[in-house]
């Protein structure tokens, strides 16, 4: 079983592996030039700072019929018990069994040790754990912590994320599905050494095929409308219980307007911490419209008062 140093930082950041071209740089320029907004517009976007911030969130999610996901994301220099710490108090704080708790392997030094230790915490309190995704290089290290939680709480209170963009995924798919854990599929922020230009989509569909008819449930991680409808038809066509996940202020709204045309049920994933306007930058970065998504959500807002007032006179 693979064993990872535990005294060792790891980065849940993918990397910055983007062409430097023209398109880039402007992107790069923009985020730079927005970021007094990011920070003044935080909260719709992203679950603030603390577990008192994520949990206002998740509530107003709550009220408004969504599922949700909670997840801290680190700054990168949180000490291994720190993060078990954080870990537990977020999971005293998940009020029902709708919301589960999304982990970074990472961020947990990849511990079998704390792996037991959270599952469990979270079987008596029927919570759901789940791992988010990194590179291939580490999947191996997530799965041996699967195995050790498998000891501590039952599979159906257990998932792990399938990336399309690795190539090693399919295999990945087959163990989850013999395990019977729940499953998140992503395009994937981490690009694959054995194939870095594969293409994203396809990749994403090869994965949803494959878990089709023999996956416990299928989360299907994605704001792109044609992408996140085709693959539930595809899963509900197999009989396999499925449902959209949205990041919190992801620009999802087609999807989630047919989602609930058709009764598919939509997770919101709701991140917080002291990392999260660092990884807010670096998710600009990586997606220029979303730079441009947020501007225009501020003009509109800053713009309202001006127009309702015009109206009045």
């Amino acid at each position: 079983m693979p064993r990872a140093d535990q005294t060792q930082r790891y980065s849940t950041e993918p990397p910055d592996v983007a062409t430097p071209s023209l398109k880039r740089r402007l992107g790069e320029m923009a985020s730079a030039a927005i970021m007094p907004l990011i920070k003044r517009a935080a909260r719709p976007y992203l679950g603030g700072e603390t577990i008192d911030d994520a949990l206002c969130v998740l509530a107003q999610l709550t009220a408004e019929g969504f599922a949700t996901v909670l997840s801290y994301w680190d700054g990168g220099g949180e000490s291994l018990a720190e993060m078990e710490a954080l870990s537990l108090a977020a999971l005293s704080a998940i009020a029902t069994r709708e919301n589960y708790l999304s982990l970074k392997p990472p961020a947990l030094r990849f511990s079998p040790d704390t792996a037991r230790k959270l599952a469990a915490a979270a079987a008596p309190l029927g919570l759901r754990l789940h791992f988010d995704s990194h590179g291939a290089e580490v999947v191996d290290l997530q799965n041996a912590m699967l195995e050790a939680m498998l000891h501590e709480i039952g599979p159906d209170h257990l998932g792990t994320t399938l990336p399309g963009r690795l190539k090693r995924t399919l295999d990945d798919a087959d163990w989850a599905i013999d395990r019977g854990l729940n499953v998140r599929v992503v395009k994937g922020e981490w690009p694959d050494p054995a194939d870095p230009k594969r293409d994203l989509r396809a990749g994403f569909l090869d994965v949803i095929d494959h878990l089709a008819g023999r996956a416990r449930h299928v989360a299907v991680a994605t704001h792109d409308f044609t992408l996140g409808r085709e693959a539930i038809t595809r899963l509900t066509a197999a009989g396999t219980s499925c449902e959209v996940e949205v990041l919190l202020g992801m620009p999802a709204g087609p999807l989630l307007t047919w989602a609930k045309q058709n009764g598919v049920k939509v997770r919101v994933y709701v991140p917080y911490g002291c990392g999260f306007i660092p990884n807010a930058v670096g998710v600009l970065r990586r997606n220029p419209r979303l730079v441009l998504a947020i501007a225009r959500a501020q003009f509109a807002q800053f713009a309202a008062p001006f127009s309702t007032r015009g109206k009045a006179g």
